[in-house]
């Protein structure tokens, strides 16, 4: 064998478990509908873009899975499989022996099989670079569009945490307590996607995304798409305890956390009528989710407004990679 066929066979084809990946010995997989409807996303994750060059492969391999499971969960699709593109400096396998092992762990965990994929050389950063697939009832894919006005504006988990776990990560910063410190660093690391949600948001939610680059900027994608505008509490939005007392100290504005990347938690326009419910729903199934403003008529970018009622300013809504 080659040796890309070798670290295919050595790391990922123990992975392969769904008969459709033919034991990754083919040139393409086969997905059976099951009369539903299939979603499809993909996302890359960059070294020293999206995780460092000294986070555990182990962390890198989840979070490239998970971002993808995160939209799946977003528009209401249980997860299928996944087909993986790995670029490569080397075939270490210090570093590919502990990605395979929590890659597959979570392959198994979220019910989401490896179907095949490449793996390239390349001289430049590391990519690993995920297409997930879903399943959804026919018709009930949930859009970024279809929020209405009145609908309320609900997120799950908190927000903010990774953007910080991220600083003290890149400033190696003492200013959060050790075991706080941690948890912080975790969120940035290993995202927990929704996908206990998907079809609560089928039945509950009117449109709804999954936080990626920023609350702030994440709403204002779903606004435009919706035709809506929004406005949002910035004192509702859920902060974890360290947040909250970073806040407090003035070591970090709540502006900073609203813009800040990678939550991965579920964003969504829910109608009053059906709030309750959803909250109830998300919190029997171990998720919280918070209702943090409401869908107003009209074009404007949403508004963040302060417990004064003033507009705070936003220097940048999001994160962005141009």
């Amino acid at each position: 064998m080659s040796g890309e066929d070798s670290l295919i066979a050595r790391y990922f084809r123990p992975l392969a478990s769904n008969p459709g990946a033919f034991g990754l010995g083919d040139d393409a997989a086969l997905l059976k509908s099951d009369g539903d409807d299939l979603v499809v996303t993909t996302d890359a994750i960059i070294e020293n873009v999206h995780f460092l060059a000294d986070d555990p492969p182990e962390t890198v391999a989840r979070k490239a899975l998970r971002v993808n499971l995160s939209d799946l969960a977003a528009k209401g699709a249980n997860p299928a499989g996944f087909v993986l593109t790995l670029a490569l400096r080397d075939a270490d396998d210090s570093w590919l022996a502990p990605f395979a092992r929590a890659l597959g762990e979570d392959a198994a965990q979220f019910g989401c099989p490896l179907l095949g994929g490449d793996t390239v050389s390349t001289p430049g950063p590391l990519m690993i670079s995920v297409t997930a697939f879903g399943r959804t009832p026919v018709g009930r894919m949930i859009h970024r569009q279809g929020a209405k006005p009145g609908d309320r504006v609900v997120v799950t988990g908190t927000i903010g945490d990774a953007f910080l776990g991220l600083d003290i990560l890149r400033t190696k910063s003492t200013a959060v307590e050790t075991a706080a410190a941690a948890r912080l660093i975790d969120r940035y690391r290993v995202p927990q996607p929704r996908t206990g949600l998907a079809s609560l948001l089928r039945d509950h939610a009117h449109a709804a995304m999954d936080v990626s680059d920023g609350l702030a900027g994440d709403l204002a994608k779903l606004c435009a798409a919706s035709g809506v505008s929004a406005r949002v509490e910035a004192s509702l939005v859920p902060l974890s305890a360290a947040a909250r007392s970073l806040i407090t100290e003035g070591r970090v504005g709540i502006e900073s956390l609203l813009a800040g990347g990678d939550d991965y938690e579920i964003l969504c326009a829910i109608p009053e009528g059906k709030l309750s419910s959803f909250i109830e729903a998300a919190g029997a199934a171990g998720v919280a989710a918070t209702a943090i403003g409401i869908i107003e008529r009209g074009t404007s970018p949403p508004r963040f407004v302060d417990g004064s009622g003033s507009e705070l300013v936003m220097r940048r809504l999001s994160y962005s990679h141009f």
